[in-house]
C-alpha cells in the first residue's frame, strides 16, 4: 500500500479521536438534560478529558518510546475504543467521567503516535506535508465531526454518538493492523529533560501565549451550543448547520494563518488574529436574535481563532530550533491544559455569574495572550538588534586589523 494512503488512514483515525474530544461541546445541552446536571457540570467532561490527555500523554509516550509504533497505535486505539464503549453502556455522571478519562488516555497516544508514524513513513522530502495531513484530520473533526454528532444525537440520543465512535474505533484497529507497517520507535527523551526547557523565559512565555489564547477560546467554545440556543436565539433545528459553518471557518482560518505567517510574519499574524478574536467575542455578546448577524460573527470568530494555530506552532518551533520536536510536544500538552482550564473556569462563571459572561471572560484571556505576544516580539527584536550590533563591531575590528 502506498505511503499516501497510509497517511490518509492515519488522518482519518486522528479525525475520529478529535470528534470524540470535541463532540461534548456540540451536545452539552443534551447531556446535561439527560444526566440531570447543570450545563457547568457537563462542561467539566471536557476539563477532565483535557487534563488526563495533557498530563499522561507525555508520560505514556516516554514509557513506550522504544516499542513498535504500529503496536502502540493498536493498543492505544483499543483503550480509546473501550472508553467510548463504556460511555455508551454505563449509566450516570460518575461512570461517564471514568469513561472520558479512559478515552483521553488512549486518544493522546493515538494522536502523537499517528504523527510519529506519518513522519517516519512519509516519502523523503514530504514529511512536513504528511504531518500536516494528520493534523488536518484532527482539525476536520471540528468541521464534520461535531455537527454530525449533533445530528446523530438529535435523532438517536447523545449516547449513540459514542456507540458509533466505538464501532469505527474497532474498524480502525483492524485497518491499522493490515495497512500500517511495523515502525521502529525512538530513543526516549527523559521527561525531566523535556521539562528543563521551561526554565528558558522565551519558552515559558511562548507556551503561556498558547495557554491564554486557547484558554480564552475554550471558555466560550465549550459552552457554545447552550449559548447559541439560550443567549443568541439560534433555534435548535439550525444549530447543526451553524456548527458546520463554524468548523469550515476554522479550517479556512488555519490555512490563512500559515499563509500569512510566511508572507507577513509571526508578529502581525498572531496579534492581528487575536485582536479580531477579541472583537468577535465581544460582538457575540451584543448581537442576539439576528441569525445572519450571529452567523457572521461566528464565522469571523472561528477564522480569527484558528488563524493563530499554525503561527503559534511555527513561533514555538523557532524559539529553540534544536529542540523543536520536544517543544511542539510540550505545546500539545499546554493546548490540552488550556482547554481544561477554559472549560473549568467557564463552568464556574456559568454557574456563579451567567452564561452570557463567557464571551467577556474568553476575550480577557486572549487579551493576556496579546500582551505576551507583544512582549515576546519585542524581546526577539531586541536580540536581533543586539546580534547586529555585535556583528557590526566584529566587522569594524576586522577592518582595523
Amino acid at each position: 500500500m502506498s505511503n499516501t494512503i497510509q497517511i490518509y488512514i492515519l488522518a482519518i483515525v486522528s479525525f475520529l479521536v478529535g470528534t470524540s474530544e470535541y463532540i461534548i461541546s456540540g451536545i452539552l445541552d443534551s447531556i446535561s438534560e439527560s444526566l440531570g446536571i447543570t450545563i457547568a457540570a457537563a462542561g467539566q467532561f471536557i476539563t477532565i478529558f483535557s487534563l488526563v490527555y495533557a498530563i499522561f500523554t507525555p508520560i505514556l509516550m516516554a514509557l513506550t518510546a522504544g516499542m513498535d509504533r504500529r503496536k502502540v497505535m493498536i493498543y492505544s486505539l483499543g483503550l480509546f475504543t473501550l472508553g467510548n464503549i463504556f460511555a455508551f453502556v454505563l449509566p450516570g455522571y460518575e461512570l461517564f467521567i471514568i469513561s472520558r478519562m479512559i478515552m483521553a488516555l488512549g486518544a493522546g497516544m493515538v494522536v502523537v503516535t499517528a504523527l510519529t508514524i506519518a513522519e517516519k513513513n512519509a516519502s523523503k522530502g514530504k514529511q512536513g506535508s504528511a504531518i500536516a495531513t494528520v493534523v488536518m484530520g484532527f482539525t476536520a473533526s471540528l468541521i464534520i465531526g461535531v455537527p454530525l454528532g449533533r445530528m446523530v444525537s438529535d435523532v438517536f440520543g447523545w449516547k449513540a454518538v459514542f456507540a458509533g465512535i466505538s464501532l469505527l474505533g474497532l474498524l480502525a484497529m483492524v485497518v491499522i493492523s493490515l495497512t500500517i507497517p511495523k515502525t521502529q520507535g525512538d530513543k526516549p527523551v527523559p521527561l525531566l529533560q523535556q521539562l528543563s526547557l521551561l526554565k528558558k523565559p522565551s519558552v515559558a512565555r511562548g507556551l503561556a501565549i498558547t495557554f491564554f489564547w486557547l484558554g480564552g477560546y475554550s471558555v466560550a467554545y465549550t459552552y457554545l451550543s447552550p449559548y447559541l440556543l439560550n443567549i443568541s436565539g439560534v433555534s435548535d433545528n439550525l444549530l447543526s448547520g451553524v456548527l458546520l459553518i463554524f468548523g469550515i471557518a476554522s479550517l479556512v482560518g488555519s490555512k490563512f494563518g500559515g499563509f500569512s505567517t510566511d508572507r507577513l510574519g509571526v508578529r502581525f499574524t498572531l496579534i492581528s488574529g487575536m485582536t479580531l478574536h477579541i472583537i468577535m467575542l465581544v460582538l457575540l455578546s451584543l448581537v442576539t436574535h439576528s441569525y445572519v448577524g450571529v452567523l457572521i460573527i461566528l464565522v469571523l470568530w472561528s477564522f480569527a481563532a484558528w488563524s493563530s494555530g499554525p503561527t503559534q506552532q511555527y513561533h514555538l518551533a523557532t524559539i529553540v530550533p534544536e529542540s523543536s520536536g520536544v517543544l511542539l510536544g510540550l505545546n500539545q500538552s499546554m493546548m490540552q491544559l488550556a482547554m481544561a482550564a477554559g472549560a473549568g473556569i467557564g463552568g464556574i462563571f456559568v454557574e456563579k455569574v451567567s452564561l452570557s459572561s463567557i464571551t467577556w471572560l474568553g476575550a480577557s484571556g486572549v487579551a493576556i495572550a496579546i500582551v505576551l505576544a507583544t512582549v515576546a516580539s519585542r524581546s526577539t527584536s531586541k536580540k536581533v538588534g543586539e546580534s547586529n550590533v555585535v556583528q557590526n563591531q566584529d566587522f569594524k575590528v576586522s577592518m582595523r586589523e
